[in-house]
């Protein structure tokens, strides 16, 4: 019997020890029971996602996903591994159940992704599982490139329906990455730091004009730190948690000596900086430089301006903890944590959210200087909005008004701004609509079919909904939605102006010059064709009347593109149309196509990753002749619905020798895009990198200008016609 318990023993041991050694939580199994999920997963998506106890393959936990039909109308819950592992194939094998899955599918996911972008990536799409099934275990194989950083593993769900997930497990070359060696990489001792997981343990008295200007300085003494005190950039310190640390003593300061003697403490406390031999001057042919004139604007003492500037000048070099640059030269936000899972009335992280964006933005945006309001005054302006939050919708609404203000279409906000979406509504009209003549008008049906229930017509405007008027909604709505200009503000807000969470709302319309109301019935995104395209042609390319070529870039193809020189090299002309965006990038394939000589057509401002804050020009980038020259004119046919890439392929095209650019203003946001998390999942991004024509003309916020500026006319909508084609089509044959 002895013998018999010893043995029982060292079975339980060996478990507890397999138990301990699991360095990833891919069997759901550690669970956080505060927030009723997965510990260490996060939420992709607009779907309902929580950690389930009755049905679990193994184990006591699952996840699932539960459809809403909100937002984008999936849901995905996903857990993020380094990728610190040497193999040749990585493999996903998890085990999923579904439940009446409909318009949608469930399956495994797996991305890698390295150099700034996603290198490999699987989600099961093409295996269309649906319906209903018991649990059934699914696998993924994908090849793992050398330069991976990241591992991404999720379930997946889209359409309407429930999932369910259980244990996930991840081989590289066969071997379960649970027991798998990591490479040897920096031990970071910031990453050791978890004391503040949790939550921030900070509580902010009653704002003052006094409080929040010292807030407001210990904001950008704090991220001036983060990004050049050597100490930071080595990663010796959980710069987010030494805000926490450093905050009780600051908030008792009593006047301007003590709050100044707290910050000297504060960074004499990382000890003596050591003389930098490799910082170099700001370059005087720089476009922008460092702007750390906010100094002068809090009556600091002596010895705290000598500190800082000591700190500048002997600023950290080289590969920086919570910095990199990728490839194409716009800056990589690294080692900043999501925080899932805070409290979202807890200060200290909304403070942390607040620091953290205006400090990324202040150094590391290149069109800071184009925004409406002076950055340097936008800290304090927000530091009660962000102290006052109470829940995570005003949270999500603050986060959106600060990210507005940086006045970049680029600053997306679909992923973790879930209440912000629910709010918006869940049901959605069967019809586009759009401003056009400064009138919100109904442009064409999404489903047709529905046209006769709605009692719309192609062509009515829409003066009220639910008894406001849509300038009264505008107004109100407007400062949520960022946008570079005008014309791409009201482009994103007419997809949401009839958007509800009641399956009908009640709108007045104006029909052939005759004021009406219906009741508008609304419907599920699911069951509304929101993918809809004008184009229905097979190919990207088609022959006109009058011997005129026609592309979209919508549907183009790389392949494409040798057929479209050869069978359209004898035309009059060619209408390119980039009222799109491109699928596939072809500025060079097809734009060498326009020129005669090798043309420069832009350059870009880049940062400085060893002196932040300065930007540069580089040398402008030359579109060469492919010695098969276009002998035709062209015409480029641009709107507000051009946007990055689509501005950028306007640019390279407009350096052809016969080029003209039809239509209105672009969306004024080109330029590769880096992304911003901030505290609570929230996911943001901005235009990385300035584009700029070769004599230095901005696009960010003005857009592609067109040469001929023509738009859709109310009345033409009404009789179906597109005169912007028109336009494209009359000046090629007139020039013939």
């Amino acid at each position: 019997m002895t013998n018999l318990k010893l043995i029982i023993i060292s079975l339980l041991s060996i478990s507890c020890y397999c138990q301990k050694i699991k360095k990833f939580n891919l069997d759901f199994e550690t669970y956080d029971s505060l927030y009723l999920f997965p510990k260490g997963w996060m939420e992709w998506g607009d779907y309902q996602l929580s950690a389930d106890t009755i049905f679990a393959y193994s184990g006591k936990f699952a996840s699932k996903i539960t459809s809403t039909n909100n937002g984008d109308s999936f849901g995905s819950i996903a857990y993020k591994i380094p990728a610190n592992y040497k193999g040749d194939t990585i493999r996903l094998d998890g085990y999923m159940k579904i439940k009446n899955i409909e318009g949608g599918f469930g399956g495994l996911l797996l991305r890698i992704n390295g150099d700034g972008k996603m290198l490999a990536f699987d989600n099961m799409e093409r295996q269309n599982v649906h319906g209903t099934k018991d649990w059934q275990k699914y696998s993924i194989s994908l090849p793992y490139p050398k330069n991976a950083e990241t591992i991404f593993v999720a379930g997946i769900m889209t359409g309407n329906g429930e999932a369910w997930f259980d244990d996930f497990v991840i081989t590289i070359d066969g071997k379960d990455i649970q027991t798998l060696k990591e490479k040897n990489k920096p031990t970071y001792k910031a990453k050791l730091d978890n004391e503040f997981d949790l939550n921030s343990k900070i509580n902010i008295p009653k704002l003052n004009k006094e409080l929040i200007s010292n807030l407001e300085l210990l904001g950008k003494v704090w991220g001036f730190l983060k990004y050049y005190h050597p100490e930071v950039g080595k990663g010796n310190y959980n710069w987010d948690y030494e805000l926490f640390r450093v905050l009780p003593k600051y908030l008792s300061v009593g006047n301007k000596y003590e709050r100044d003697q707290a910050l000297i403490k504060w960074i004499k406390k990382y000890g003596e900086i050591k003389k930098c031999i490799k910082c170099k001057e700001t370059s005087p042919n720089s476009f922008l430089k460092p702007d750390i004139t906010w100094v002068n604007d809090f009556e600091l003492n002596i010895e705290l301006k000598g500190l800082l500037k000591h700190v500048y000048q002997n600023r950290y070099q080289g590969k920086h903890f919570y910095l990199s640059g990728n490839n194409s030269g716009n800056p990589k936000f690294i080692n900043e944590k999501k925080y899932y899972s805070i409290s979202f009335n807890d200060n200290g992280y909304s403070l942390l959210a607040l620091y953290r964006y205006w400090n990324m933005i202040h150094y590391f945006y290149p069109n800071k200087y184009l925004t409406d309001k002076n950055w340097n005054h936008v800290l304090k302006e927000y530091i009660p909005k962000f102290i006052s939050t109470k829940n995570k919708l005003e949270y999500e609404l603050n986060c959106l008004r600060l990210i507005s203000e940086i006045n970049d279409t680029h600053a997306t906000t679909t992923v973790g701004f879930n209440n912000l979406q629910n709010i918006r509504g869940e049901f959605f009209p069967p019809f586009k609509s759009q401003f056009v003549e400064d009138k919100l008008v109904v442009t064409d049906y999404y489903n047709p079919e529905l046209k006769q229930v709605s009692k719309i017509n192609v062509g009515d405007i829409i003066t009220h909904i639910n008894g406001k008027s849509i300038k009264y909604i505008l107004d109100s709505i407007t400062p949520y939605y960022p946008a570079s200009n005008k014309v791409a503000k009201l482009r994103d807000i007419s997809k949401d102006l009839l958007r509800s969470n009641k399956k009908e709302i009640r709108i007045d319309y104006i029909s052939d010059n005759i004021k009406k109301q219906t009741l508008l019935p609304l419907y599920e995104k699911n069951n509304v064709n929101m993918k809809w395209y004008k184009w229905t042609g097979e190919k990207c390319y088609k022959l006109l009347n009058d011997n005129i070529g026609y592309i979209t870039l919508e549907f183009i193809k790389k392949e494409d593109i040798p057929i479209i020189k050869e069978i359209f090299k004898d035309t009059k002309g060619i209408i390119v149309d980039i009222r799109n965006y491109p699928s596939a990038f072809v500025p060079f394939l097809l734009g060498s196509y326009f020129v005669s000589n090798s043309t420069p057509f832009v350059k870009f401002l880049k940062f400085n990753i060893d002196n932040p804050g300065e930007f540069s020009f580089t040398k402008a980038l030359e579109i060469k002749n492919d010695n098969e020259s276009y002998k035709g004119n062209l015409v480029v046919l641009v709107n507000e619905d051009s946007q990055s890439q689509s501005e950028y392929t306007a640019m390279a095209f407009r350096a052809g020798n016969n080029t003209t650019i039809v239509g209105s203003t672009t969306a004024g946001a080109d330029g590769n895009v880096s992304s911003i998390y901030l505290p609570g999942g929230l996911l943001t991004r901005i235009s990385g990198i300035g584009i700029y024509y070769p004599d230095g003309t901005e696009t960010q916020r003005v857009g592609i200008i067109p040469d001929i500026e023509i738009k859709p006319t109310i009345k033409g909508i009404k009789e179906g016609r597109d005169e912007l084609l028109e336009k494209a089509i009359e000046i090629i044959t007139k020039k013939d």
